[in-house]
């Protein structure tokens, strides 16, 4: 598979600590492609839901092998009633009844965010066939947030000439207040220390240190005020983090251009996270990236939940279905 030596170190990284991803979507030759890889590479313990009759046709005509994958058909598990079980108490206040759970239980998105939350399973990663929704709904009612009050977001690792960035949100957050901007570049910064990634982050606008006033502006300029005001309080002072803005893309990536707007930056043009100020920006940024510059993008992956739980782009390849299978085992090595 072709990818950058910057992916290639996160898969080492998850082959190291080999951790059990879920693959719900097993009717997609690309997630079964993923998937035969990653059990052939040693990179994780794949567990593919769904028919096994018909994975095994797919594996016997490429000339794979199942061998070391493990393979669950949900409506013939022992622990589909366990896992409607624990639907029903973790929803029943919403509604849920316990014939309701075990209908829910049988879709195969919800009975691997079941998984993961029982400890059968490491993390999960969905969402080359069906929507957002599909792979966070269940993340949320079932694994729910890690932190009170702070909503779960998305980032996505871009790699461009090797060189790994982080692009928030881009995927979840429509339109984040001041708070929930500046929890994002919060969550992105803690998310670019995991991977290795340089947490210098821009909070990003179309004006450069007040050379535009408007209250989107304006709410870039507070978010920067509050996560800087975060990073600063005794839970993150430990963070090595700079973080600056407001500020344009070229101001943020290119040193040339920050020393002519905003010269007195500590980011100086150098910014590996970049924070959108909402979902349309961010969304048209990473696939221009993707699509024009011939970036590779692996996500949407999901931010501040109790487990690793991600999403994919429905125009993803195998080698992005494996690239966020690493990044997914190396949050679980965190939680």
């Amino acid at each position: 598979m072709k990818t950058s030596q910057f992916i290639k170190k996160l898969i080492k990284k998850a082959k190291e600590n080999k951790k059990r991803i879920i693959l719900p979507e097993g009717n997609d030759p690309r997630v079964l492609e993923a998937a035969n890889y990653l059990n052939k590479e040693d990179i994780a313990d794949v567990i593919l839901i769904g028919s096994r009759s018909n994975f095994a046709r797919y594996f016997e005509e490429k000339g794979y092998s199942t061998e070391g994958i493990q393979i669950i058909n949900p409506k013939r598990t022992k622990k589909l009633e366990q896992y409607a079980d624990l639907l029903f108490e973790l929803r029943q206040r919403k509604g849920m009844t316990k014939e309701k759970a075990l209908e829910v239980a049988m879709n195969n998105n919800y009975f691997a965010t079941l998984m993961v939350k029982n400890g059968d399973a490491d993390g999960l990663v969905s969402g080359a066939v069906g929507s957002t929704a599909d792979t966070v709904r269940p993340a949320l009612q079932i694994v729910k947030s890690e932190k009170t009050g702070v909503s779960v977001s998305a980032f996505f690792l871009m790699v461009l000439n090797n060189e790994p960035y982080i692009f928030s949100d881009c995927g979840l957050v429509e339109n984040p207040n001041e708070q929930e901007l500046a929890n994002i570049a919060i969550q992105s910064s803690e998310t670019a220390i995991s991977l290795g990634v340089d947490p210098k982050v821009a909070m990003l606008s179309y004006s450069t240190y007040g050379s535009a006033s408007n209250p989107l502006v304006d709410k870039v300029v507070n978010a920067t005020k509050i996560a800087k005001e975060m990073l600063a309080s005794d839970e993150y002072k430990d963070l090595n983090v700079i973080l600056d803005g407001e500020m344009q893309l070229d101001a943020a990536i290119v040193p040339e251009v920050a020393a002519l707007k905003c010269p007195t930056s500590p980011i100086a043009g150098q910014a590996k996270v970049l924070v959108f100020p909402e979902l349309n920006s961010g969304n048209i940024g990473y696939k221009l990236a993707q699509r024009m510059a011939g970036a590779e993008a692996y996500g949407p992956v999901l931010q501040g939940l109790n487990a690793p739980i991600n999403d994919l782009s429905r125009g993803c390849s195998a080698e992005d279905i494996v690239g966020v299978v690493a990044i997914t085992a190396l949050q679980a090595m965190k939680k």
